[in-house]
């Protein structure tokens, strides 16, 4: 999305020096934060600042009573806006890119490894401009803490390996001297109610005199005996955020093919690594599972067989600035006697109850989900869990094996045996011409897999938003007074839902430690 043609930002309402203290989110990108502090207190920011005018429009169309500030946050002085001010809580998420274990690289550059100076540098300016500020919260990756001096050998410039965390250290000094009580902590996000298993530090600062408080878990993994007496509730799971009515092209397939039979566009040829990870997946995830998971997306059965309740069970994996560089793969098991090759399409999703699926005589399309990355050596995750990182590029996709109940004719052969070849050649199966797995007393053969791309929309439930959260664009006035909708590109849309905080993560720290920021007739 064009920068130039974005909602104008300044039109935004300013806050008023009257009312409650002021909340300000920093690096506000695609309001993570926002929506968490929302949710905990039933208002979200006064002021948003970014220096990406596409993050900030997204922003705002979702939280329009806030004042945006589309400017480097070097640029911005805090005193055109807070001078004397007295602010309940500032939100900072530096960009992590020079720290994170997603980026591959030495986190070297300065203006980027120097952006956490800018919180005692504004706490210290507001604070002698006579305002006051109660509580300062920020989120980051976990390799912050080891923030350090560079230096620059023959090879190039990297992080002294000897003084690792001696900058941090400093600022931690800085925040102190500025009569902060300061502490950090890594936080899963799976464990505050987000199908992710995303984990970040999160640093706590007070300045009011209050006590720190870190909140409790609320969700856990399906055996914690706490889940099971009913203290917490089970991890939310991968699949409750994909889609199963988009289609997953076959990987056989040529691009071609697939744009001329679903309409769809798709990378194929796919490359070798992406489809060794997928065979191991396929391993682990469907034929060696002691329990595959599964998803009924009809609601027929044989004559005379019992209706078949299938789980839907765990959470999704952590999601970055990147974009999506896992991909989401599933095994879908396709059972009918006779008749065409199922094909790619997974017919409901997962959160649907199974009566909105139509079925008609036997068919029943009971699908085995895991999610694989798409980069690094990893050979992915089971659906029933939660889901990985989600980074800012666009490299999350899911997964399909349609599977097949023999009997069934010789046309339908063809693909299933592509399958075993493709699955022998990538050692993960020494059997014979058919690849088979015996379910609850029926033998299935793999007869496709397939592959897709996870969309934004999905990638912003799996990282713990709304399902209403509006990402698909804009209106703005136009130059004769009238209104034009603008669609946020899906460049956008990935790097925001990237680059974001996890809003029930956020929502849980801010309600430990803002309960005299809630605005109670919006709670009620």
């Amino acid at each position: 999305m064009d920068g130039a043609h974005l909602l104008d930002l300044a039109v935004s309402p300013r806050p008023t020096p009257l009312g409650p203290p002021l909340i300000v989110d920093s690096f506000a990108g695609g309001g993570g934060a926002s929506t968490g502090i929302e949710m905990a207190l039933g208002r979200g920011p006064d002021i948003a600042i970014n220096h990406n005018p596409a993050a900030l429009a997204l922003h705002a169309a979702n939280h329009p009573d806030t004042l945006h500030l589309s400017e480097n946050v070097y640029r911005v002085d805090p005193l055109d806006h807070l001078a004397g001010r007295h602010i309940g809580l500032m939100w900072f998420s530096p960009d992590c890119r020079h720290f994170s274990k997603a980026k591959g690289g030495a986190p070297v550059a300065r203006n980027i490894r120097d952006l956490a100076w800018v919180i005692p540098g504004w706490i210290e300016r507001i604070q002698k401009s006579g305002g006051q500020v109660d509580v300062v919260i920020m989120e980051n990756v976990e390799e912050w803490k080891t923030w350090g001096p560079v230096i620059e050998p023959p090879r190039g410039p990297m992080p002294c390996p000897k003084r690792r965390g001696e900058t941090f250290e400093r600022w931690r000094k800085a925040i102190r001297r500025l009569g902060g009580k300061m502490e950090t902590r890594e936080l899963r996000a799976c464990d505050y109610g987000a199908p992710t298993i995303r984990k970040r530090l999160f640093v706590i600062i007070r300045f009011d005199g209050q006590p720190i408080v870190w909140p409790d878990p609320t969700h856990g993994a399906p055996d914690d005996p706490r889940v099971i007496a009913g203290d917490l509730q089970p991890w939310r799971t991968a699949a409750e955020c994909i889609d199963w009515s988009i289609p997953c092209p076959s990987i056989f397939d040529s691009a071609e093919a697939i744009r001329a039979t679903l309409e769809l566009r798709a990378v194929r040829p796919l490359a070798d690594n992406t489809l060794a990870r997928i065979a191991r997946g396929v391993a682990r995830y469907v034929l060696e599972a002691e329990a595959p998971f599964l998803v009924n997306l009809t609601h027929g059965e044989r004559p005379g067989q019992a209706p078949r309740a299938l789980d839907l069970g765990r959470p999704l994996g952590t999601i970055v600035a990147g974009g999506s560089k896992h991909a989401a793969c599933a095994a879908f098991l396709a059972q009918q006697n006779g008749g065409p090759r199922m094909g790619a399409h997974a017919g409901h999703g997962a959160r649907d109850p199974l009566s909105t699926v139509a079925a008609s005589g036997s068919h029943q399309t009971p699908v085995a989900t895991f999610f694989a990355k798409y980069y690094g050596t990893g050979d992915g995750a089971r659906t029933d869990g939660p889901c990985h990182t989600i980074t800012v590029k666009d490299r999350m996709a899911h997964m399909q094996a349609a599977l097949q109940a023999p009997p069934f004719t010789a046309a339908h052969e063809a693909r299933p045996r592509e399958v075993a070849e493709f699955l022998r050649a990538h050692g993960a199966w020494d059997g014979g011409d058919l690849v088979t797995l015996d379910i609850a007393g029926t033998r299935y053969v793999i007869a496709d897999i397939g592959m897709r791309m996870l969309t934004p929309r999905e990638l912003f439930t799996a990282q713990g938003f709304p399902r209403d959260y509006v990402i698909e664009g804009v209106w703005e006035q136009d130059s004769d007074g009238g209104r034009d909708w603008r669609s946020f590109t899906k460049n956008t849309q990935v790097s925001c839902v990237g680059n974001s905080v996890c809003p029930p993560v956020a929502a849980a720290v801010v309600k430990a430690n803002c309960g005299q920021l809630v605005e109670k007739d919006k709670m009620a």
